[in-house]
């Protein structure tokens, strides 16, 4: 009893910390992001952000849906599979190989070339807080064309119940989708980034405290 009471009390202060690192930043540190998100019918919540990226649909689609593209602003290591059923693997540490446990791992649902990809999480690395409620949601990314030649990237992350996990969660991404999206800009705005060296690593350092707590 004294057991779980002490594993209860440590993951409440798990939680406790991360709303506390959340209460620190906001979405709204990423200029030209949207937040549309929204509670559905069934009373689900969906964390929406958009934002516009200056490159074509074919080109953003790319920087998703590729291994070369994914690496060249995402992370230090990927592998797409791009099919219906396919995944797409990944680490932020440049000493990761394809296939280790504490990969990040989302399975492909659907896609369209250049207008949709349909992504859940299958794996996620250790420490990662309220990896089961992030598994039950989905995440649905578009690519719309837009005046100028660019392309308007909409990333809705639905499934989202009320629990103090789920919160926790939702207020995670709703901060690291934002940060996406801003590196993504960046990525067309002054090019490639080698994340597994100087800056990029830097970057990758960042990103995997973020998603582990580490």
């Amino acid at each position: 009893m004294l057991k779980s009471t002490l594993i209860a009390a440590a993951a409440l202060l798990a939680f406790a910390g991360t709303v506390q690192a959340q209460q620190t930043r906001s979405w709204k540190d990423f200029p030209g992001v949207a937040n549309t998100s929204y509670v559905d019918a069934a009373g689900q919540k969906a964390l929406q952000l958009s934002m516009d990226i200056p490159a074509s649909p074919h080109a953003v689609f790319d920087a998703f849906a590729t291994s070369d593209g994914f690496k060249s602003w995402a992370v230090a290591v990927a592998q797409v599979d791009l099919r219906t059923g396919g995944s797409i693997e990944s680490s932020y540490d440049p000493k990761a190989k394809i296939g280790d446990a504490n990969n990040i791992k989302n399975q492909i649902v659907t896609f369209i070339p250049d207008h949709l990809l349909v992504i859940r999480n299958i794996q996620a690395p250790e420490g990662f807080a309220g990896k089961g409620e992030f598994q039950k949601t989905v995440t649905v990314i578009e690519f719309t064309p837009i005046d100028g030649g660019q392309t308007r990237v909409r990333l809705t992350n639905t499934g989202y119940g009320d629990s103090l996990e789920a919160r926790t969660v939702f207020g995670h991404f709703e901060w690291g989708n934002a940060y996406t999206l801003a590196e993504l800009k960046k990525r067309f705005e002054t090019g490639a980034i080698d994340r597994t060296k100087g800056e990029g690593a830097k970057k990758n350092e960042a990103a995997d405290k973020a998603v582990t707590g580490k």
